[in-house]
């Protein structure tokens, strides 16, 4: 039998046997059974609420290989979002990142690719090439890059990680863990969920332009969950001899998405099985229950001086809470308003705040914030605005029935 079916075989077995798999949908977080995952380390991660489900080892610092690309993806997104560099931008490849061995679309030196198509080598196809001619073209070389990659990785928490390139490849000090791979992951699909229309791509091609000529080049997902896994979204595989499989998972169902981590498992079927494995508990035990949708009015805060009275008080950014399956879905909320803000003020400017509870702990909160603006008030209004309210009140004074007889 071939490696290829061998492996075809075992990953349709994982695959079958994590359908089968039944946990009590009614139990709590911590009655929820441990799961032996057959890897050096993994984790389960919700990432809207940042709650790890399931963890091994979740810390142990290990050699991630091409996982390391989520870091490498999430800064060129970050560096497209900037204005940094733009989609229809030409990339000359340099012969350093020619040069890279492992996964590649073997690009050549001087050869000139878009943005566009060497981001879809990376996300698509894992090519090591093509990020390092990406992080060369954003930082001016790799090692200013991976200077880069560390700052970021500082700034999101990741204090088990340290890059040493840009595409995973072998290197002295290269590591990282499960639990970082979920933050940076986290940080990538919530802020560029555009990152899923390439990540969800099966097979794509690019052009090769070089002074020979023109040569399609055909690229298909290393990510093989996205053709076996319905839920599968994405989102970066990797392995060497020395980190073995490793796998960034991200999938969604019924609106809540999922991170599976796995680091060191022994083969491709086994990878992507214990990846499954993990997800199909997450979705069968827990939900993801919203908050009101951002900019939802919940009241008005009075503007003293302020060239209209009051402004309505509007939710900043939506809450949500993870729920295990079986017990309630409600939530409750907490409305705390200022009595009354001073003009000017912003549109966007905190006014308040919502706290949300879910059987009776808090599971998030969010600023409420000034749906527009106000300025101050002339002396013309602020005269005009009182002698009307006088009016008013001498009116009610003297006919408290208004124009009918009182009863």
């Amino acid at each position: 039998m071939s490696l290829k079916k061998t492996i075809s075989l075992t990953l349709t077995a994982m695959i079958c046997f994590s359908a089968l798999l039944s946990f009590p949908a009614s139990a709590s977080a911590d009655e929820l059974p441990k799961m032996n995952v057959n890897a050096k380390a993994s984790l389960l991660m919700e990432p809207v609420t940042g709650k790890v489900l399931l963890e091994h080892n979740a810390h142990d610092k290990l050699p991630p290989a091409s996982v390391t690309k989520v870091m490498t993806m999430l800064l060129i997104y970050e560096a497209l979002g900037q204005g940094k560099i733009g989609w229809n931008d030409t990339v000359t490849v340099s012969q350093h990142a020619a040069s890279m061995g492992g996964s590649q679309v073997y690009l050549e030196a001087m050869e000139q690719q878009s943005v566009t198509d060497l981001v879809k080598c990376v996300v698509i196809a894992s090519a090591n090439d093509a990020a390092v001619a990406m992080a060369e073209y954003i930082a001016g070389s790799e090692d200013g890059f991976v200077t880069m990659m560390n700052a970021r990785a500082a700034e999101l928490g990741m204090s088990d990680t340290n890059f040493a390139n840009s595409c995973g490849l072998p290197a002295p000090g290269h590591v990282t863990s499960a639990y970082d791979i979920a933050l940076m992951t986290r940080e990538l699909i919530l802020k560029f969920p555009q990152v899923f229309e390439y990540a969800k791509i099966w097979m794509d091609k690019i052009t090769h332009k070089t002074a020979r000529g023109q040569e399609d080049f055909g690229l298909t997902n290393t990510n093989k969950l996205i053709k076996t896994y319905p839920a599968a979204t994405g989102l970066k595989t990797g392995s060497t001899n020395e980190a073995l499989y490793c796998i960034s998972a991200t999938a969604e169902r019924n609106g809540m998405q999922l991170i599976s981590v796995v680091l060191g498992a022994p083969d491709p079927g086994t990878r992507f099985g214990e990846a499954i494995k993990m997800m199909d508990y997450g979705f069968a035990n827990y939900a993801l229950v919203p908050g009101d949708a951002a900019g939802t009015i919940l009241g008005s805060v009075g503007v003293r001086k302020g060239d209209v009275e009051n402004v309505n008080a509007v939710i900043k950014s939506q809450v949500a809470a993870l729920v295990t399956k079986g017990k309630s879905t409600e939530l409750t909320k907490d409305v705390k308003l200022a009595d009354a803000v001073n003009a000017p003020i912003r549109a966007g400017a905190k006014v308040g705040e919502v706290i949300y509870y879910h059987d009776g702990a808090e599971v998030g909160r969010s600023d409420l914030v000034a749906q527009g603006g106000a300025e101050k008030a002339s002396l013309k209004d602020m005269i005009g605005r009182s002698a009307q309210r006088w009016f008013v009140s001498v009116t009610k004074a003297e006919n408290p029935c208004g124009m009918g007889a009182c009863p």
